[in-house]
């Protein structure tokens, strides 16, 4: 499979796009490109095979109350709101399902969390996961964070996890490109 990584561009098609997540299709379809390209809030980066979208990753610069990170990493940043990556939406096609997109979407984020580094600070990535997708971010070395909100009964919250940047620095070397 030849999948190109690249940023949204205003002529893709993105209606027929189908995940196994309505709100996330919704999304894609609706106003990841309003948010790119008219409010600058985020930017959406697609994996794109023969034209056809089998995924997409939004990511924006965010920050992250030190508080919120796990305690071993905690103790060796600074008192105050930590500059982070965050994944705000992933999905990935219904025929794409189980090949890889999803985490060749998140390699391409962690790569741009390293530049962010570089270029303005970044101490990691962080995603909202949704208890579906737990365990894939898991898979990935993220760890769950202290939840400071209450939860919404009727419409589950979900998982705030982290990874730091050190972690996908390690990853990124050891890991195959495909």
């Amino acid at each position: 499979m030849t999948i190109e990584i690249r940023l949204l561009e205003k002529a893709d098609e993105r209606k027929s796009f189908r995940s196994s997540d309505a709100d996330l299709d919704s999304f894609f379809q609706k106003y990841a490109w309003q948010n790119q390209f008219r409010h600058h809030v985020g930017n959406t980066y697609v994996a794109i095979e023969q034209a056809k979208i089998l995924g997409f990753v939004t990511v924006a610069p965010s920050c992250i109350e030190i508080d919120r990170l796990p305690a071993d990493i905690k103790k060796t940043l600074p008192r105050y709101p930590i500059p982070v990556l965050r994944v705000a939406r992933l999905a990935v096609s219904v025929h794409a399902q189980g090949q890889g997109v999803g985490k060749r979407l998140m390699r391409a984020a962690f790569a741009m969390a390293i530049e962010l580094r570089e270029k303005v600070g970044c101490a990691g990535v962080v995603v909202d996961a949704k208890r579906d997708a737990e365990s894939f971010y898991s898979s990935l070395g993220f760890e769950a964070l202290e939840v400071i909100e209450g939860l919404i009964e009727e419409r589950p919250a979900p998982k705030p996890m982290f990874l730091a940047i050190r972690e996908i620095e390690a990853a990124i070397k050891i890991a195959p490109a495909g």
